[in-house]
C-alpha cells in the first residue's frame, strides 16, 4: 500500500489489559524478582559452561537467583558461601582480569569479638579467592594469610548445593514434573550431588576439596587453619560437571587449569587485529570488548561460533552469530567463517511445524538441557526467525569480499541457494513480494524478528500487529543478501543467476518504498501487518534498512532527522521506540530501551549514506556509556531514559552482559566512522571519507588481513580533517583514501 492511499485514523489509547496479561502471553518471558541491594554480578564462560557470582565470588539462591555454575543448559552448583567463623568475610574488591580468564576477589575479615573484647582486628587476615573455568570444571583457589604479629586460629567454611535446574526453570518458567535427586556421596574430600532428569540422563556435580574439610558433608565443608605471623596457606576447590555414564578426566591443577584458560583467551585475541587510541578510556572498551568476543566464541564440534550471551542466551543463536560476524569482519574474519560454517550444517531440510522449520531455512537457536530434550520448550533445534535466513546470505557475501576465499564460497554456495530459495518460497508465502513471518507452532516465538518481544510489533494506537508481519529492516536484509548473493555469483562464474537477483533487489527496492514509506512520520513504517496495513510507529527498524542499503538516497537524510531528534536519541543511544509512541516505555526490553547492537548497525547505515557526524554522535554516546557500566563491558541493553547531567546510563535489571553482539559494537561503528571497507578480491583497503570523534585523536590499527598480505595503519585527527598513514605493509596491500 502506498503512503498516498493510507489515512492514519485519530491516535487512541490501547485497549486496557492487566500488565499481567502480557506476562502470561509470554511463556519466555524472563522473571526480575528484586536483586539485592547493590548487587553486582560476575561472569566468567569457558566452551559450553557458564558461571554467574556475585562480587564476593559467592553462589547465593536470592535476589535473581541467576547466580550458579551452569553448563550445556543446566544448573549444577546452585549455592557456594563462604564464611568467616560465624559470618560473612568483609568484602575488599572484585574484578574480572582483563583477559577474562580469573575471577579475583579480596577479602578480609571484620572485627571478630568475643564479648567486649575484639579477639581478631578487621584487616587480621587477607583471603583471596581466585575462579576459572576449563573444559567444565570450576577452579578456585582459596588463599589465607596472616598480616598480624600473632598467631592466629581461623575457622571458614564453604555451603554448597545443586539443584539441577534447566535453564528455563531459572529464568522462571515452571514445570509440572522434575525429575528426582539421588542420594549424595561423601567421602573424606569430596562430594558427589546427582539427579536423574526425565530425559533419564543423569547429572552430577562432583565437588573436591585440597587439603581435606576437617568436617564435610553434603552440604557443608568445615575448615580450621592456624597461621604464624606472615604465613601464607592455600585451599582448592574443583567442581566437575559431568553429564551421563562417560568417562571424566580427572581435573587438573589450579595453575595448569589457569594457564590452559588464559592461553586459550589470548589465542582467540590474536587472531584479530589490534586497535590503540589515544583515548586510555576507550582503550578500556575496546579492551574488554576483544576479551569478551574472545570468552563467548566457543568451539563447536562444526567449527567457532559466538554464543550471544550470559546468562540466558549462552548458546549459539543465528542472527546473534550473523551479526557479530558482521561487526567482526573486518577484525577477525575467522569467525564469520565459523558462523557461516555452522550454520549452513544445521539449515534445515524439512518442514517441522514444532521447530518453525522450512527447507532452507536458518536456524534461530539450539539449546541443550532436560527441557529441550523432553520438548517441554521448542529450542532444541528451533527455526523461528524470519531474519536469520537473509543474513546468512548477507554474511556470505560480504564474507567473500572481506576473504576472496574461492574453495569456501564454493562449499557455501548449495547452502545460499537454498536459503535464497527459502525466501522466495516459503518465506514471502502470500506472493506479495516480501517476507512475512507466521510461526507455525503455538509453542514457538509470537514475534520472530530481533525484537521478539510479544508486545513489539503494534500500530500507532498501540493494538498489536496481526500477522503474517512483514518487517521494514527484514526487507532490507533481503535487498542485501540478494544484492550481495549477485556478486558471489558473478565470482563463481554463474552470471544468469547474478543478473535475476539484481534484478529481483532492484524490484523489492522501489516496492519497499511504495509500500514502506510515512511522508508525515519522516521515516518508514515498522511493518506491515497481515493486511497489509503499514504499522506507523517511529522505531529504530528503519536504521537497519540504511545499514542495509534499501533506502531511497533522497529519504536517507530524513530518517537520519527521525532517529536523531530528541524522542529517539536519549544521549547515550537510540532508543528502540520513540518517546510518544503508544507502547513506549523506556524500561522495556524492545519499545524504548537502548540496544548497542542496534546502534551499530544504525551507524553504519547513516556512514553508508555518507552521514558520518551521525555516525559519531551514536559512537559518542555508547562510549560515554561504557564508561558508566561495570568493567566497562557493554551490557545487551540498558534503559532508553533521557541523559541527566552527571548520572550514568539507568541499567536493565536482566539484560546479559556479557552479549556478542553488544562486545561487536564499538568495531562496527569505528569501522563506519573511518570509511573502512577491505576488498580481498583487488588486495585493497579502502577508508571512504575518514572521520575520527572528537574524543580520540589517534588511531592506530595493526594486522589487518588482507590475502596473504598484512597492513598496519596510523589515523590521526585534525579536527574535521583525519590523515592516513601506512605503518607497515607485505604481500601488496594497497590502500586507498577516498576524501
Amino acid at each position: 500500500m502506498s503512503e498516498s492511499a493510507t489515512n492514519e485514523p485519530a491516535r487512541e489509547q490501547p485497549p486496557t489489559r492487566e500488565a499481567s496479561d502480557l506476562v502470561q502471553d509470554d511463556p519466555y518471558y524472563i522473571v526480575a524478582p528484586a536483586p539485592l541491594a547493590g548487587e553486582r554480578d560476575r561472569v566468567l564462560k569457558q566452551g559450553d559452561t557458564f558461571a554467574v557470582f556475585d562480587h564476593h565470588g559467592d553462589i547465593r539462591p536470592v535476589g535473581m537467583k541467576e547466580q550458579g555454575l551452569f553448563h550445556e543448559g543446566t544448573r549444577f552448583l546452585s549455592c557456594l558461601i563462604l564464611r568467616l567463623g560465624r559470618g560473612e568475610p568483609l568484602f575488599l574488591s572484585s574484578t574480572v582480569k582483563e583477559d577474562n580468564a580469573l575471577l579475583a576477589v579480596d577479602l578480609t575479615n571484620p572485627d571478630i569479638r568475643e564479648g567486649d573484647l575484639v579477639k581478631l582486628p578487621r584487616g587480621t587476615l587477607h583471603l583471596f579467592r581466585g575462579v576459572l573455568l576449563w573444559q567444565g570444571v570450576s577452579y578456585q583457589t582459596l588463599r589465607l594469610r596472616n598480616y598480624s604479629a600473632a598467631r592466629i586460629e581461623v575457622p571458614f567454611s564453604l555451603r554448597f548445593d545443586a539443584d539441577f535446574a534447566d535453564i528455563f526453570e531459572v529464568r522462571g518458567t515452571t514445570r509440572p514434573r522434575r525429575g528426582r535427586r539421588l542420594a549424595p556421596t561423601v567421602s573424606h574430600e569430596a562430594v558427589v550431588l546427582s539427579y536423574e532428569g526425565l530425559d533419564g540422563v543423569v547429572r552430577r556435580t562432583r565437588i573436591e576439596f585440597s587439603p581435606a574439610p576437617r568436617r564435610l558433608t553434603a552440604t557443608d565443608a568445615d575448615f580450621t587453619v592456624i597461621l604464624d605471623p606472615q604465613q601464607e596457606t592455600r585451599f582448592l576447590l574443583t567442581v566437575a560437571c559431568e553429564t551421563g555414564t562417560g568417562i571424566v578426566p580427572k581435573p587438573f591443577d589450579y595453575a595448569t587449569a589457569l594457564e590452559h584458560t588464559a592461553k586459550s583467551m589470548n589465542d582467540s585475541k590474536a587472531r584479530a587485529s589490534d586497535v590503540y587510541t589515544s583515548n586510555e578510556q576507550f582503550n578500556d572498551w575496546v579492551n574488554r570488548s576483544l576479551a569478551d568476543l574472545a570468552m563467548m566464541v566457543t568451539e563447536t564440534p562444526r567449527g567457532l561460533y559466538p554464543y550471544a550471551g550470559v546468562p540466558w542466551f549462552s548458546t549459539p543463536f543465528g542472527r546473534d552469530g550473523i551479526i557479530t560476524a558482521l561487526q567482526t569482519l573486518w577484525i577477525n574474519p575467522d569467525i564469520a567463517r565459523g558462523v557461516l560454517t555452522y550454520l549452513a550444517a544445521v539449515q534445515a531440510d524439512a518442514t517441522i511445524p514444532d521447530q518453525d522449520a522450512e527447507p532452507g531455512k536458518i536456524l534461530h537457536e539450539t539449546r541443550l538441557g532436560e527441557m529441550a530434550a523432553l520438548r517441554e520448550i521448542p529450542f532444541a533445534r528451533y527455526y523461528g526467525s524470519v531474519d536469520s535466513t537473509p543474513l546468512f546470505v548477507l554474511l556470505a557475501g560480504a564474507y567473500y569480499e572481506r576473504t576472496a576465499d574461492r574453495a569456501f564460497a564454493e562449499t557455501i554456495w548449495p547452502h545460499v541457494k537454498r536459503a535464497l530459495h527459502w525466501i522466495d518460497k516459503h518465506g514471502d508465502r502470500d506472493g506479495d513480494g516480501f517476507v512475512e513471518y507466521y510461526r507455525a507452532t503455538p509453542e514457538g516465538l509470537a514475534q520472530q524478528g530481533w525484537k521478539d518481544s510479544q508486545d513489539s510489533v503494534f500500530h500507532a494506537d498501540g493494538t498489536l500487529a496481526q500477522g503474517p508481519i512483514a518487517l521494514c529492516e527484514v526487507q532490507g536484509y533481503v535487498y542485501a543478501a540478494k544484492r550481495g548473493a549477485a556478486k558471489l555469483a558473478i565470482a563463481l562464474g554463474r552470471i544468469d543467476v547474478a543478473d535475476e537477483l539484481s534484478r529481483q533487489a532492484a524490484a523489492l527496492r522501489k516496492q519497499f518504498e511504495d509500500a514502506f514509506w510515512c511522508e508525515d512520520l519522516g521515516t518508514y513504517a515498522l511493518a506491515l501487518d497481515g493486511e497489509k496495513r503499514p504499522c506507523r510507529v517511529r522505531t529504530s527498524n528503519p536504521g537497519h534498512c540504511l545499514f542495509a542499503g534499501i533506502v531511497d538516497p533522497d529519504r536517507a537524510k530524513r530518517v537520519e532527522e527521525a532517529l536523531l531528534d530528541a524522542s529517539s536519541f536519549s544521549g547515550w543511544g537510540i532508543r528502540t521506540v520513540a518517546e510518544g509512541e503508544a507502547r513506549y516505555n523506556p524500561m522495556s526490553y524492545h519499545n524504548g530501551s537502548i540496544w548497542p547492537h542496534d546502534n551499530a548497525l544504525i551507524g553504519a547505515g547513516l556512514a553508508r549514506y555518507g552521514r558520518k557526524h551521525a555516525t559519531a554522535k551514536i559512537l559518542a554516546g555508547i562510549f560515554d556509556a561504557s564508561l558508566f557500566v561495570d568493567l566497562h563491558r557493554m551490557p545487551e541493553l540498558f534503559c532508553g531514559f533521557p541523559r541527566r547531567l552527571g548520572e550514568g546510563p539507568t541499567l536493565y535489571p536482566v539484560a546479559c552482559s556479557p552479549q556478542a553482539w553488544a562486545a561487536g559494537t564499538v568495531y562496527q561503528l569505528l569501522q563506519a566512522c573511518l570509511g573502512l571497507r577491505i576488498e580481498a578480491t583487488t588486495g585493497r583497503v579502502c577508508l571512504e571519507y575518514p572521520l575520527l570523534p572528537e574524543f580520540v585523536e589517534q588511531v592506530r590499527i595493526r594486522g589487518i588481513r588482507v590475502g596473504s598480505g598484512v597492513v598496519d595503519l596510523l589515523f590521526h585527527r585534525y579536527g574535521d580533517d583525519v590523515s592516513v598513514n601506512v605503518l607497515a605493509r607485505s604481500g601488496g596491500v594497497q590502500v586507498i583514501v577516498v576524501k
